[in-house]
């Protein structure tokens, strides 16, 4: 009996071993992957603040290039960067306008003659008339050509036309001959989303140039 029993508390010790050996490598196990998790989240979360920094930093510098703010939160800091974008681009097409105006006038020669010719008799004389064509390109962009007399200040106020009923022209090329002045120039809305539609266009064109 002694015997027997001393082979069970073995046996029983040993599996009580094997047991606690078992756990032991669980509970290890566990350890690792808890301490993987954690090590994981902290970069993440290192990540994360290090992204919010650059772009605090970055809206700070924004916000020190534009002359007004209204607020300091992030959204109005980008609508008034937007706003002001857009003034200095109309400010831009302007200047850009005029300056080929200029050019234009100091590319015409005139022709030589004794009394200084109307421009609409010159453009009558050659068959020129005032007109506009207009092409879609696609449903913000079209293509358009004006012709309008060869007036000092003419393409100026057609511009500024132009800009007051919320259009922008970019890629402009203007020509003068024979009293007239050719403007072709791809036309869109001052806001991305505005459709713009080819007779609605070409009527505000004209009813402008045959006011200059």
């Amino acid at each position: 009996m002694e015997l027997v029993g001393s082979a069970l508390d073995e046996l029983g010790t040993t599996d009580h071993q094997r047991k606690g050996g078992r756990r032991g490598r669980m509970w290890g196990r566990r350890r690792h992957h808890d301490n993987d998790d954690s090590s994981y989240k902290s970069k993440n979360l290192h990540a994360e603040r290090r992204r919010r920094q650059k772009l605090g930093d970055r809206l700070l510098t924004l916000r020190s290039l534009l002359p007004i703010i209204t607020n300091m939160t992030k959204e109005t800091i980008i609508e008034d960067s937007i706003t002001y974008i857009k003034e200095l681009q109309t400010n831009v097409n302007i200047l850009q306008e005029q300056l080929f105006e200029m050019e234009a006038s100091a590319q015409e020669a005139p022709e030589p003659r004794k009394e200084e010719v109307d421009a609409s008799e010159l453009m009558k004389k050659f068959g020129i008339q005032i007109g506009v064509d207009v092409a879609q390109i696609d449903g913000k962009k079209l293509w358009v050509k004006a012709i309008l007399e060869n007036k000092r200040g003419g393409f100026t106020k057609l511009v500024e036309a132009m800009t007051y009923f919320g259009f922008e022209l970019t890629d402009t090329n203007v020509t003068t001959s024979n009293g007239a002045m050719v403007v072709s120039s791809i036309l869109t809305g001052f806001h991305c989303d505005t459709l713009l539609h080819v007779e609605h266009t070409r009527e505000v064109m004209q009813e402008i140039i045959n006011g200059i």
